[in-house]
């Protein structure tokens, strides 16, 4: 077969470039292409060490002899030099393109470009965006129409709501009960006493044991001090102008108030000190000194109210500066350093559902993140059901995570962090530079629904219920042409305004704990969590009360009145203070004197005084000094009026109704504020029960009975 003459002559070329291309090869004896051996290798080997002149120069006859063969045709494969397959060969050239000069081709020689690389880079980064985005879906508008997900259909194992009574009322009292119940206040005396009778040891004051109603007392003055707060707990037994409470002192005296809150225990001494020895080992519980309260709380949470269907999670810090392992710091809070608690509350009303205190990694982590394992965890939740909307914020969400809670049918909203696995990564159609309010883009991936939406700054959400755009709007003010004010409608996304609306289950529980926070300053962190549990219960039993008043069609009490009524309510079952008052210091003591004849009357006249003479009664209701003398005087028997002050009233001191009294404190022991001068006395009317200053500078004993119309 004949072949054309472009044939013929491209074969020697081709046979030419494949005999020489195995001998080509960078090596010493490596000549460019257009000079030859011997003197004209030294002419170019010389040029590098003369002077840049001389160096420009050559290099202009370098060019020269590149030109000619780069510029000839390449129909003729005689014209073509042996060197230059050998300088392609050495430079993995090619043919130049149109329109590149030789000068470049010369530079690609000595000076590999980076132009060359930087564009190679460019090219590569075109290509694997272009890549992506045809793998990846872009971002849509709000004008195409996105299917609306199917809704869930909420079926709880139990009535929504308070798991009470629905036809019964329940006081304050019954209602804090049902988290502080008789066991939990049991489990507190106990621990309370057996670690107080061990801290009291080879002390010269022995541990007075607490019973049941000492504790009621004590839980009444903890929530008193939310509602009357004062920098220092001695400040609310202070007998100043300033300083004049009487509730903490009719309730409980304040050594023994500062007794009970050293000696707190919520567990058992020994089995902490077990505990302890276990420190650096699995099996070593950080929460062990509140764990019978804190487990028993739980289950009173979980146990009488089932929560709506809108729920939410979040981390609440509880303030505390004293030294524990896992204290935690969160820039973002208004209380930057203390416990950190992960909190599933009811979004409606903020009730506290479910939490747990935070302690570090713990456990057998799965290994999706902590965000991942708090939301399962608080979730494990008994009695819970499926149809939930869960609302969380950007530390949380996922879209692992909510892929596996729709497995568990548990819908899902929250926003979410760009940089999230599982975020699409398309930029085809991604928000503008110069971007208007209301401006949304979405992208739809099977069930995960991915919605941008720019208001003042770029929101991005994540969710498993909405649909992209539901034609919902918000109100915001701007600025028009003329620099007034107005209000403009924008687009927003539904799941945004769903968001919103729900995700403050957890700040609203904050915020009703915090405006009569019961938090003491203490150096015991677990102090601090039992103070908050107090706090929990308490906010707990109002949203009851709130519930059950809405299903009665009753009218609800404020928070405050709620625990005013729940305070008076605890002393009243509590404990009576053993110094609050000479009337619970000592029994009335009935005195009963025999009748005096009277002078100079006859002896047949004291048969005419009946049996109950005022004389044979108590002498509360004795006669008068005025009116014995003028019966003495006139010789006639006393009228009997039980309502005529009598005699009697003598002073007596408190440390005689009292043991193990020194004698150096005889003088003080006991001592109450003087009816009269609200200064302290140690004295008292053996009959009045009131107590009065007697002493050299005041006389107020015969000051009040004066002004009293009793005579002694």
């Amino acid at each position: 077969m004949r072949l054309s003459e472009s044939e013929g002559e491209l074969e020697p070329l081709q046979s030419d470039g494949a005999s020489e291309s195995s001998h080509c090869s960078l090596d010493e004896d490596y000549v460019p292409r257009g000079l030859g051996s011997g003197s004209e290798k030294k002419v170019f080997t010389d040029e590098w060490n003369c002077s840049p002149a001389k160096r420009r120069t050559s290099r202009r006859k370098c060019r020269s002899v590149y030109a000619a063969p780069l510029l000839s045709p390449l129909n003729s494969a005689s014209k073509i030099p042996e060197e230059g397959h050998t300088c392609k060969k050495a430079n993995n050239a090619t043919t130049p393109k149109k329109g590149s000069s030789s000068r470049n081709s010369c530079k690609r020689l000595f000076s590999p470009g980076r132009n060359t690389q930087r564009s190679k880079r460019q090219r590569l980064d075109e290509e694997s965006d272009k890549d992506e985005e045809d793998t990846e879906d872009r971002w849509r508008n709000i004008d195409e129409e996105d299917p609306e997900p199917p809704q869930p259909r909420f079926r709880p194992q139990r009535d929504a709501g308070p798991q009470l009574n629905r036809t019964a009322s329940y006081t304050p009292l019954e209602l804090f009960q049902l988290f502080f119940t008789t066991t939990v206040i049991a489990t507190l005396v106990k621990n309370t006493n057996t670690y107080g009778e061990k801290k009291c040891q080879g002390q010269r004051e022995s541990w007075v044991p607490v019973t049941v109603e000492d504790m009621y007392s004590y839980i009444s003055l903890v929530l008193y001090m939310g509602i009357v707060p004062l920098k220092t707990l001695k400040e609310f037994w202070r007998g100043s102008t300033l300083f004049s409470l009487p509730f903490p002192a009719s309730v409980m005296p304040c050594r023994r108030f500062l007794a009970i809150s050293r000696s707190l225990h919520m567990n058992d001494p020994a089995k902490e000190a077990a505990n302890d020895q276990k420190k650096g080992t699995l099996g070593y519980d950080r929460l062990f000194k509140i764990k019978p309260l804190y487990e028993q709380i739980l289950e009173a949470c979980h146990t009488y109210f089932h929560p709506y269907q809108h729920i939410s999670i979040d981390e609440r810090m509880v303030a505390s500066k004293a030294r524990f392992g896992f204290k935690q710091y969160s820039r973002n809070k208004p209380t930057k350093w203390g416990f950190k608690l992960y909190v599933l509350a009811d979004s409606i009303c903020g009730y506290t559902l479910n939490f747990f205190v935070y302690v570090g990694k713990d456990g057998e982590p799965t290994g999706k993140g902590i965000s991942y394992d708090a939301v399962m965890r608080l979730l494990n939740i008994p009695f819970l059901g499926q149809g939930y909307k869960l609302y969380v914020d950007n530390f949380y969400t996922s879209p692992t995570l909510f892929l596996d809670l729709l497995k568990k049918k548990i819908w899902a909203c929250g926003t979410i962090r760009s940089n999230v696995a599982g975020y699409p990564k398309a930029k085809m159609n991604n928000m503008p530079e110069k971007t208007s309010r209301g401006t949304i883009r979405w992208i739809r991936k099977g069930d995960l629904l991915f919605v941008k939406w720019f208001d003042t700054r770029e929101v991005t959400m994540c969710s498993t219920m909405h649909k992209a755009y539901s034609h919902d709007v918000a109100k915001r003010k701007v600025k028009n042409e003329q620099g007034q004010w107005t209000v403009k409608h924008v687009p927003i996304p539904g799941c945004i305004k769903d968001y919103n609306k729900h995700m403050g289950g957890v700040d609203l529980s904050d915020a009703l704990i915090g405006y009569y926070n019961v938090l003491h300053k203490t150096q015991r962190w677990y102090k601090t969590l039992f103070y908050h549990f107090v706090d929990i219960a308490t906010v707990n039993a109002f949203i009851l009360h709130k519930e059950m008043c809405k299903l009665q069609n009753r009218s609800t009490d404020t928070q405050k009145i709620f625990r005013e009524k729940l305070i008076l309510s605890l002393a009243q079952i509590g404990s009576t203070p053993r110094r609050s008052g000479p009337q619970n210091l000592m029994s009335v003591v009935t005195l009963r004197i025999p009748p005096v004849p009277p002078l100079n009357v006859k002896p047949g006249a004291l048969t005419t005084v009946p049996p109950s003479s005022p004389s044979n009664v108590e002498l509360a209701s004795a006669s008068s000094c005025s009116q014995v003398n003028q019966n003495v005087s006139t010789g006639e028997a006393a009228d009997p009026e039980p309502d005529v002050p009598g005699l009697g009233h003598l002073p007596a001191y408190f440390f005689r109704q009292m043991t193990n009294v020194a004698s150096r404190n005889r003088a003080t022991a006991g001592r109450r504020s003087c009816v009269v001068c609200k200064r302290k006395s140690p004295v008292y009317c053996s009959t009045c029960h009131k107590t009065l200053c007697f002493t050299t500078l005041r006389n107020c004993y015969s000051e009040w009975h004066r002004s009293n119309n009793i005579c002694v």
